[in-house]
Formats: structure tokens, C-alpha cells, sequence
């Protein structure tokens, strides 16, 4: 479920019998991009800040969804460096949205690309956009705000 601004006062959400669950977050990188240093280094930020952490590899926006639903989880982050942001970036935001995804799951997007396609991205239907320079503490709370 996605938090539309409001704070969130729990790093975890609940489940359906009270219990409570660790934010569990899909990430993976979009396309064929093979640099994955960064999206490595975020999972451990993510398993370190007490999140489940499913790390994909490369995959295509297709796989990704699938996996997402298959896994539940409550946050897609791709990461991408390829230039292939916006036109993969789009599909899978498309696929979700067919698959009836989109508006329960949020989906984040990082990696090297120029700032201004940030806002392309946000206007795409990302919920967050990470660029060069974000800080580990920047993307455990913006994920924290996003879900409830």
C-alpha cells in the first residue's frame, strides 16, 4: 500500500492478523545494464535498516512484475545506467498497471542519468527517483514514507 505523504510512525507494516512484517523490497536491474555496484551496495543498506531484501539481477520489466507479484512485495526499486531508463523504465510501469500493481506497490528508480530526466520519471508514475549523491539515510526514509 502506498502512503500518499503522510509520516509513517512504523518501519513495518501490518499484516492481515495484527502481526507485523518487515518492508519487503524487490530490487533489480533494468535491462541488460551489468553495473551493478550501487543497486549491491543499496540492498545491504536496505537489510541493514531491517527490510526483506529480494535482489533480482538483470531482468526485463515483464520478469520483474512477475516477480513482484509472485514474491508480494510492497517496493519495486530498479536501478539503471544503460540509457535505457525511461523507455524500460515506462514498460514496467505499464506492465504494473496491467497486472493491477501499480497502485499497491511502489516503484522506485536509481542510478546515473542526467537530473532532468528525474522529473520524467516521477511523470511516468515512479514514486521516487534516486540520482548520483542520494545518501543511504535518503533512500531508507524515502522508502519508510512510501510505505505504510
Amino acid at each position: 500500500m502506498i502512503n500518499n505523504g503522510h509520516p509513517i510512525e512504523e518501519e513495518v507494516r501490518r499484516d492481515k492478523v495484527g502481526m507485523t512484517k518487515k518492508i519487503k523490497v524487490l530490487l533489480s536491474k533494468l535491462g541488460l545494464d551489468v553495473h551493478n555496484r550501487g543497486i549491491i551496495i543499496v540492498a545491504k543498506v536496505l537489510s541493514s535498516a531491517g527490510m526483506e531484501v529480494v535482489y533480482l539481477g538483470n531482468a526485463l520489466p515483464e520478469e520483474i512484475i512477475s516477480v513482484a507479484i509472485q514474491e508480494d512485495v510492497d517496493v519495486v526499486g530498479v536501478s539503471s545506467l544503460g540509457g535505457a531508463h525511461i523507455s524500460l523504465g515506462t514498460l514496467l510501469l505499464e506492465e504494473a498497471a496491467e497486472k493491477g500493481l501499480k497502485d499497491k506497490v511502489a516503484f522506485l528508480m536509481g542510478g546515473v542519468f542526467p537530473p532532468s530526466d528525474g522529473q520524467r520519471l516521477r511523470e511516468v508514475g515512479f514514486d521516487a527517483v534516486f540520482l548520483p549523491g542520494a545518501t543511504s539515510g535518503d533512500i531508507v526514509s524515502g522508502i519508510e514514507r512510501l510505505v505504510e
